[in-house]
């Protein structure tokens, strides 16, 4: 099989990474939480939708969907049709990435390898449904974290939520401290949320004391050198931390040098641009993160 044949069929590999992150208060029972990103969904991906629909059956205490959902003016109904198992069981939060308000444009590749990938707006963008998408999500009681603060129970404990909308389109603003709900009688995580995770974000987040911080956008470098990684990850994070597990701004918490750090996952993401329909050595996938007690 020829190497772009074959980078065109992992786009349908699809698959769930398990992870498990110790992060929890002591004492605190482990959380199952089900990370989301970059679906880049059109209504004619039917393997893609199924596989998604299947992710229900994975019983998550939580979803985090860290945008970029849409890659089609009409894909908001199929997208809410593969979603509506985890819309109906299960707690989750939301932020929104550039493709749940503008579609995918032709670009040309070459620019990834440019310090800032970002073209300028020069023309209008079709626009997507993003805040039929927000209101959906909302109704079936997820979190908006669209520059905001929040507070979630799930499983006995208490989540202090921070989220900011896209930076890839210099939308984020980070919300002021404040009163996010929590009550001294049970354990606390404090949880930051992005769709691209730049490293300004990134900072702030840390510098606001999140335990935890979860963001998409990289789709892992899309095209990795086995043995090498990632190439690009279209925004400012390093290389290194294209997807996966890690710390921010050091080590991860659980090794050396790491006592500082926040921990940061970074999903690969499910999709692509339909412009650029290919990854290699990067499969799709969701996450499913195991939160543990320290």
């Amino acid at each position: 099989m020829g190497g772009l044949a074959y980078a065109h069929l992992e786009t349908k590999l699809f698959t769930v990474r398990d992870v498990t992150v110790p992060v929890l208060p002591p004492g605190a029972r482990d959380l199952r939480v089900l990370h989301v990103s970059d679906l880049h969904l059109v209504p004619s991906q039917q393997r893609k939708i199924a596989w998604v629909h299947a992710l229900g059956d994975l019983e998550p205490d939580l979803v985090v969907n860290t945008g970029d959902n849409m890659a089609h003016r009409d894909a908001l109904a199929p997208l809410l049709s593969a979603l509506e198992p985890l819309l109906e069981r299960a707690p989750g939060m939301f932020v929104m990435g550039s493709n749940d308000y503008y579609a995918p444009q032709p670009k040309n590749p070459a620019r990834y390898l440019l310090p800032d990938a970002r073209s300028p707006l020069t023309s209008s963008p079709p626009t997507l449904p993003a805040a039929e998408l927000a209101a959906a999500f909302s109704r079936a009681g997820w979190v908006d974290l669209t520059n905001r603060r929040d507070s979630l129970r799930v499983g006995g404990v208490q989540l202090d939520l921070v989220g900011v909308d896209d930076p890839h389109l210099d939308r984020d603003v980070f919300p002021e401290p404040g009163t996010t709900g929590s009550t001294s009688d049970v354990p606390t995580l404090r949880l930051g949320v992005t769709h691209a995770p730049y490293r300004r974000v990134l900072d702030a987040m840390h510098a606001d004391g999140a335990d935890a911080v979860l963001a998409g956008h990289t789709h892992g470098g899309q095209l990795c050198v086995p043995g090498f990684g990632a190439l690009v990850t279209n925004c400012d994070l390093d290389r290194g931390r294209a997807k996966g597990l890690h710390g921010w701004p050091g080590a991860r918490p659980d090794e050396p040098g790491g006592e500082g750090s926040t921990w940061l996952h970074v999903s690969a993401g499910a999709g692509t641009s339909p412009y650029a329909p290919f990854r290699f050595a990067c499969r799709p996938e969701a996450t499913l993160l195991t939160l543990t007690a320290r």
